[in-house]
């Protein structure tokens, strides 16, 4: 389980000024993909640390993490962390801080997590600096679900920030004889405002940062709770719990996680489709931000539709059926969830490039594709790199300005509208390749936004291969018809018979290869005689393709499309 990404809680006590304090700290992933982990650990708290690399300086990811700590009313501590490295230059970054996030340089601690410099300064500005929850011990039971994990044999255990009151475990048992006598002593009954469900309380804790049992968890701790919840979906992240017969106010919650990409999960071998649907149903146990449906293909069988956070959350969620599963799989390529118009302001989210609608289906109005607003922080050299990436990649409203203008390494922050569908693609790899890794890349939802879509199909002698259908913009149409129709004449052996291969948008073909067919020198036995004899046994040989042709089924091999299925498109 060493390979979830997701946030992670810890409680420790800290002795200060003669006195004892207890930290509940929760520590987030740092990727745009997981950035709803953030946004809901933010909720569960009074205080964050902003870290800053010393020598890296400000990234994207930093100014979202910021802006959203500061719109919840956080308190932030800022931190300049790797001081130790050779390359550090803690003073330029400070800089660089006030000037982008506006913060004063003599909050600034200086660390290096590595040596352990100015890390008690942390610890110390943790309790000196954010004010401790307004909690009331003598109050209702009021806690707030921040977070909730699966086990195996307590079913699922939810994270409770506790708001007010106290919630305490019961004990359960059994006694053998002639019969088994179930007894359980008088333990808090807790009910959820979000189901109305009851449960019993039979476990609370601390993170420290191992699972430690407690006996009761009191106002303003942070500690998991086991429940006897026997189903994740019953866990709703942001809901209040309350003790039986003492309802309260339920808190605001927080907006659920939305899938961002979309992909097809489907076993090599289809009789292990079981086994794969297990596996996926164990896995989301535990990553409750994934969404499934089944789905069927004519090339690829039975399968899932998986809705991902992002591409590294589906990397990660591919691994993970890998390794702790031994799934062997094939997963289509990532696409993303459109909007589709008809008459009369009906609206269809499409989230399968084979659902998308023909581009005669006259009930279609318009189609609007997801946008997010892109913010890219790179090396002035990088600045013109980056313009013309974001321009290939259909950017729109492209501004930029500089960071820290009085430094000889001065960065410009570049910002820019995008298309979802061009970022899931291989767009973060060539931002990396053309920086030299030295850009930093965030993302958030913009909204939707027509756009000129088409469904391209890929086909084999007219037959359409689903699993390789795909939704690509008006200017791409050629440029990708070619691309997929030269990928798949590499990969598809030859037959005893021609196979055309072609990238279609409705009736009309976009781009064409052909695979010419294995021939048998019919006349090689022939010594002699009239011309016509030859041309007799080549007309047949032509008859017989023709007939083979039309009879002939070709299957794409496995090998085929783990090849074909590593990127989109290719552009």
């Amino acid at each position: 389980m060493n390979n979830i990404v997701k946030a992670q809680t810890a409680s420790m006590l800290m002795e200060h000024s003669n006195k004892t304090y207890l930290l509940n700290l929760i520590d987030t992933p740092g990727h745009v993909d997981f950035s709803w982990e953030v946004l809901r650990s933010l909720t569960a708290c009074q205080g964050a640390l902003l870290l800053v690399d010393a020598s890296q300086g400000v990234q994207a990811q930093t100014l979202s993490v910021y802006h959203a700590a500061k719109e919840r009313g956080v308190k932030i501590i800022p931190v300049v962390n790797k001081i130790d490295l050779p390359a550090a230059d803690p003073e330029r970054i400070i800089a660089q801080m006030s000037a982008t996030l506006e913060i004063d340089p003599s909050e600034v601690i200086r660390v290096s997590a590595k040596t352990g410099i100015g890390v008690s300064n942390v610890l110390q500005a943790i309790v000196d600096r954010i004010p401790p929850p307004k909690a009331l011990p003598d109050q209702k039971l009021k806690g707030l679900l921040f977070d909730s994990s699966y086990d195996r044999y307590r079913g699922v255990i939810s994270l409770f920030s506790l708001q007010d009151g106290q919630i305490k475990k019961g004990m359960f048992g059994s006694v053998r004889g002639l019969q088994l006598h179930s007894y359980k002593s008088s333990g808090d009954k807790i009910i959820s405002c979000h189901t109305k469900k009851r449960y019993d309380v039979i476990e609370v804790g601390v993170m420290n940062p191992e699972e430690t049992p407690v006996g009761t968890l009191y106002a303003g701790q942070v500690g998991y709770v086991a429940c006897n919840m026997k189903q994740s979906s019953e866990a709703h992240i942001g809901d209040t719990f309350y003790r039986m017969g003492e309802p309260v106010e339920p808190m605001p919650g927080f907006k659920q996680s939305k899938a961002m990409v979309y992909a097809g999960v489907f076993p090599v071998d289809s009789n292990d489709f079981p086994k794969l649907e297990e596996s996926i149903a164990r896995l989301t146990l535990t990553d409750r931000s994934v969404s499934v449906q089944r789905e069927s293909s004519a090339a690829l069988g039975q399968g899932c539709r998986l809705g991902f956070l992002g591409t590294l959350h589906m990397d990660v969620f591919r691994q993970r059926l890998e390794d702790e599963y031994d799934a062997n799989v094939i997963i289509t390529s990532p696409s993303v969830p459109y909007e589709i118009v008809y008459r009369g302001n009906k609206i269809r989210h499409v989230s399968n490039p084979v659902d998308f609608p023909d581009p005669h289906d006259h009930m279609v109005i318009e189609v609007r594709e997801p946008m997010v607003r892109a913010t890219i922080i790179v090396p002035d050299e990088y600045l013109g790199d980056m313009m013309d990436l974001v321009s290939a990649h259909r950017g729109a409203d492209i501004e930029h300005k500089y960071l820290d203008t009085g430094s000889t390494a001065a960065r410009a922050m570049l910002t820019s509208t995008l298309p979802l569908s061009e970022v899931v693609t291989d767009f973060f790899d060539k931002l990396k390749q053309r920086s030299s890794g030295f850009a930093s890349f965030d993302y958030e939802d913009a909204g939707y936004m027509q756009s000129d879509l088409y469904k391209m199909m890929l086909q084999l002698n007219g037959k359409p291969i689903d699993a390789l259908a795909m939704v690509v913009h008006k200017s791409n149409v050629q440029k990708v018809g070619r691309i997929w129709t030269k990928k798949l004449k590499e990969v598809i052996p030859r037959q005893l018979f021609e196979v055309a291969i072609q990238a279609t948008i409705g009736s009309k073909v976009q781009a064409r290869e052909t695979i010419s067919a294995i021939r048998k020198d019919v006349t090689a036995g022939l010594y002699g005689g009239h011309y016509e004899r030859k041309l007799k046994h080549l007309e047949r040989q032509r008859e017989s393709k023709k007939k083979m042709k039309k009879v002939g089924n070709i299957e794409l091999p496995q090998e085929a499309f783990y090849d074909i299925l590593r990127t989109k498109q290719g552009n």
